[in-house]
């Protein structure tokens, strides 16, 4: 699915569509639907300057099982 987005209404809202995309990446992050690296990859970004943005606006950094499970398959060891 693809959601288009017209580049008036980015500017009716004085956003750029990297902020746009950081903004629901964020949301998503904050309701448990997205992990670090969905959140991460969605914007772009690696899970360090994702970090940053939510250490920037003092969000808490959730760190749950889908998360470690991610960071293991990343360093290529099977979880059990």
């Amino acid at each position: 699915m693809a959601l288009v987005i017209e580049g008036r209404d980015l500017n009716a809202a004085h956003i750029s569509e990297e902020e746009l995309r950081l903004e629901i990446a964020i949301l998503l992050y904050q309701q448990g639907r997205f992990s670090m690296g969905q959140a991460a990859r969605f914007t772009e970004m690696n899970r360090i300057l994702f970090q940053r943005e939510l250490g920037k606006r003092e969000l808490p950094v959730n760190y749950g099982v889908a998360d470690f499970e991610e960071d293991l398959e990343i360093l290529g060891i099977k979880s059990a």
